[in-house]
Order: C-alpha cells, then sequence, then structure tokens
C-alpha cells in the first residue's frame, strides 16, 4: 500500500472533506434561518410594522377625506368627515355646518408618523397635501398644505381626533 492509500486517499478524500463540509455549513445555514425567521414572526416587531403599517394608511386616506369637500352635495362630505374622525374632532365636526360653494379634492402627497404608542392606542403623522380647489364663481387653483394629526385606534381602524396645519417655517 502507498503512503497516500494509508493517510485517507490524495484527492479523493479532499473531495469527501470539501463535501461534508459544505453538508455541515448548509446545515448550520438552514438552523439559523429557522431560528431567525421564527423570532421575526414571532416577536413584538411584526406586530409594531403592522400597527405602524395601518396607522400610516388609515392616517394618509382620513387626511385626504378631511380636507376634501364637494360644495355639490355637503351632506355627503360631511359623512366623510365624520368617518375620519373620532373623539374631540369629530364632535367639533358634527356641530359644525359647511356652507361654501367651493369643492376641494385633495391627495396625500407624502405622509409620516412620527410617533407611535401601539400599547395607548395613539399615533402622530405629519402629511403634505395638495388641494385642488374649484370655487363656485373664479378660477380654480391649487393649494400645498402641511399638516400634523392625531391619530387614535378605534374598532375601525385608526381614526384622526386632531388636525392642525403646520405654518410654513415652523415645526
Amino acid at each position: 500500500m502507498t503512503s497516500a492509500g494509508r493517510r485517507g486517499g490524495g484527492a479523493g478524500g479532499r473531495a469527501a472533506l470539501a463535501a461534508w463540509s459544505a453538508v455541515v455549513l448548509a446545515v448550520l445555514f438552514c438552523a439559523f434561518a429557522g431560528w431567525s425567521y421564527g423570532q421575526a414572526r414571532g416577536g413584538d416587531s411584526l406586530t409594531y410594522a403592522t400597527n405602524r403599517d395601518e396607522a400610516l394608511e388609515d392616517g394618509r386616506e382620513h387626511i385626504a377625506r378631511l380636507t376634501s369637500f364637494d360644495a355639490k352635495d355637503p351632506d355627503a362630505g360631511r359623512r366623510q368627515w365624520l368617518d375620519a374622525s373620532t373623539g374631540p374632532l369629530r364632535d367639533e365636526l358634527k356641530r359644525s355646518r359647511a356652507t361654501t360653494d367651493t369643492t376641494a379634492r385633495a391627495t396625500v402627497t407624502d405622509a409620516a408618523l412620527t410617533a407611535l404608542d401601539t400599547r395607548a392606542g395613539t399615533a402622530e403623522l405629519i402629511a403634505t397635501v395638495r388641494v385642488e380647489i374649484s370655487p363656485g364663481s373664479g378660477a380654480a387653483g391649487t393649494d400645498r398644505k402641511r399638516l400634523e394629526a392625531t391619530l387614535a385606534r378605534t374598532a375601525d381602524g385608526w381614526k384622526v381626533t386632531a388636525l392642525s396645519a403646520i405654518p410654513v417655517g415652523g415645526a
């Protein structure tokens, strides 16, 4: 027997060692990936991310509703405002009566949550809004607004409890 045969095989032994090393590394990688997936799927971070996404989506939708108004159907516009709001803002909107011949169609161009407290069910959101204004008489125009909203989680999703304009140059 040659000395290479006694040591376990030359090129064939190295190939077998490389194959076993690859199998061990693959098993370790799969084990780590499974553990990591389990941590992410069952962890609080997934719940937090889901709440964040829902609050942001609902907030964007409701701000667009609250800054839009159809002068041809003011009752429908008022219902949209009430559906998008809760708490003090909703109470204030219930008492108000819109009397205008101007139609405003708002689009939220950008929005971000600045705070989210999932335990309390509250969030803060800032948004930029483009409002296309069509007065009953006169020239149509476009207005841009920066708004800050406070949201509260309700049984129907996130609703706006406060809405205010952010002045240019202010925070």
